[in-house]
């Protein structure tokens, strides 16, 4: 009688999953691309503390544009947090293959959130005591929807063609989509204060980032990349040439 041995897939258990995450935690942190979102989000503040030493010496003071201006090189650094340095190391191990980029994405957080409070800080600055200032908290969700936004636009980008150009192609996308949403009039209307309301406004940018973030969960789960049909066919045409066939 001959025994039957049955060759798979390593049966992926809670007890191997949980003894692999310390690994997978420290391999997030040493592919984590900190130089690229420090730098980011280092200009936009630099840039915005600039802008403040001239608002003082003018006696003017910044707004809530100044800070979206200068947010958005935080918003291109977070473009290129997604892309994982050897992800094939990450599939081999028993846990599921978008794991590590959203360990990427939890270690971003803490980093922008430090950002928008500087910039906020430096904003405030500039404001004399007393002075009436917008509500904050629609400006607080339009950046996330802006950060949610270049996420989800390296997660699909990710799972092209053009997957290893990474950020180079998600951060001018997710531009192009901010600055689109925010000057085409039919989501002018329900995104921007005035004419929306503060609340309306704060409202439809979550919506809007519960929806970058739904997008992004369902391409992180699928790791196959998306090529074009007709490169295919000429490789295949190719390969039965230099084959003889």
């Amino acid at each position: 009688m001959h025994r039957v041995i049955a060759v798979g897939p390593t049966p992926r258990t809670g007890r191997s999953r949980l003894r692999v995450l310390p690994l997978l935690t420290g391999y997030a942190v040493r592919t984590m691309p900190w130089a690229v979102l420090i730098a980011g989000c280092a200009a936009g503040i630099l840039l915005l503390a600039a802008m403040a030493y001239f608002a003082d010496r003018s006696h003017y003071s910044l707004g809530q544009a100044n800070v979206r201006f200068c947010f958005l090189p935080a918003v291109v650094a977070v473009a290129f947090v997604l892309r994982v340095a050897a992800q094939p190391v990450a599939w081999a191990a028993p846990v599921p293959a978008w794991l590590p980029s959203a360990g990427h994405i939890l270690l971003a957080i803490p980093v922008l959130a430090a950002t928008c409070w500087a910039q906020l800080g430096v904003m405030l600055h500039t404001i004399p005591r007393g002075g009436g200032h917008p509500a904050v908290y629609p400006l607080l969700a339009q950046l996330t929807c802006w950060c949610a936004v270049s996420v989800a636009t390296a997660a699909c980008a990710d799972r092209s063609r053009y997957a290893d150009l990474g950020g180079a192609v998600a951060a001018p996308i997710a531009l192009a989509a901010i600055a689109l949403a925010a000057f085409v009039p039919a989501t002018r209307r329900i995104l921007a204060v005035p004419p929306a309301t503060p609340g309306a406004a704060t409202a439809a940018w979550y919506l809007a980032v519960a929806a970058a973030l739904g997008l992004t969960g369902a391409a992180l789960s699928d790791r196959w990349h998306r090529y074009s049909r007709v490169p295919l066919v000429t490789a295949r045409r190719l390969e039965r040439r230099g084959s003889g066939l």
